[in-house]
């Protein structure tokens, strides 16, 4: 038997029982000579997935947050259950606490052998702090988030101005996404997505937990960002993939169009602020702004299509 625990898996749910039955089920379906527990953080949700993890998931450790306190708050909730730290400790980290940690979200699929292929990959490359798979959507497409370079202050131009989506090809105006990339290609990056992010314990115990200013979005890119500053390597293994629907807790969602906006600046005013000249740092917090305020916009154009189509069939 051993005597550490080699994987734990945190799954954050918010309104997505379904998925996340599915998402069990091939967790628990998977194949490999490993450990792992599964601790599923429920953010208040209304659609009783907390019950249903309680009646047929029983081995899964189910947390119930009072409180939806959003996705860095609750993924926290759960490594802190397994003895992960707060804060950087001048010490390894116990034996108790397992080798690595995986945030899965609840709207995705594992192949049998993905667990432990990923695993595989990390034991063997073992200066790679945190890693992520092949994410595709469910018509066959790469999810372009799950290899990314950082939103430094020229790519977030380059993405402002539409030249990411003009030239995806171009090593210097596709840099974000990296779609000038083959998908095939095993890769450095810079961050992979929180969807499906495995970390090695060191590197949590150097770098500490998830930035809870972060309630949705962006906590993974500066997660990623603390673990290279500490040395590590970042990968994306496309010999591994996943099938994630994505954003299925967050669809038509006003709230979830303002946090992602908000993550961007957040992360932009931590990392970058204060080396970024004037000029440029005032274009990016207007380009935020607008960006925001057109995205809200239309999110409040698309509700009202949608209540008029509501009202419409119900006559």
């Amino acid at each position: 038997m051993r005597d550490q625990l080699d994987l734990l898996i945190v799954i954050v749910n918010y309104n997505t029982r379904d998925l996340l039955r599915d998402c069990l089920a091939s967790i628990y379906d998977s194949k490999g000579d490993f450990s792992h527990r599964v601790c599923v953080v429920d953010n208040c949700s209304s659609d009783d997935s907390a019950a249903m993890v309680r009646q047929e998931f029983p081995q899964a450790q189910l947390i119930e947050s009072p409180i939806n306190g959003g996705y860095a708050y609750a993924n926290n909730l759960g490594l802190r259950a397994f003895g992960f730290q707060d804060s950087p400790l001048a010490r390894h980290p116990s034996s108790l606490v397992p080798g690595y940690a995986l945030l899965l979200n609840a709207d995705t699929l594992l192949p049998p052998l993905a667990l432990q292929e990923m695993l595989d990959f990390m034991e063997a490359h073992p200066k790679t702090g945190a890693a992520g798979p092949r994410l595709v959507r469910e018509d066959g497409s790469l999810d372009l988030a799950c290899r990314r370079s950082f939103p430094t202050p020229k790519a977030f131009f380059y993405r402002m101005m539409g030249l990411s989506k003009l030239f995806p090809k171009s090593p210097r105006f596709g840099r974000y996404n990296l779609t000038y990339l083959d998908p095939d290609e095993l890769t450095e990056v810079d961050s992979v997505v929180g969807a499906f992010m495995l970390v090695r314990a060191e590197a949590i115990h150097q770098v500490g937990l998830l930035d809870e200013r972060f309630f949705m979005y962006g906590e993974d890119l500066d997660w990623a960002y603390r673990i290279r500053k500490a040395g590590w390597k970042i990968y994306y293994n496309p010999q591994v993939t996943v099938l994630h629907v994505k954003g299925a807790s967050t669809r038509h969602s006003r709230r979830a169009r303002y946090e992602f906006y908000r993550a961007m600046n957040i992360f932009y005013r931590k990392h970058y602020a204060a080396t970024t000249p004037f000029w440029l740092h005032w274009l990016i917090i207007a380009g935020i702004v607008l960006q925001g305020s057109l995205a809200m916009l239309r999110e409040i154009v698309k509700g009202a299509s949608r209540l008029e189509i509501s009202m419409e069939a119900t006559r």
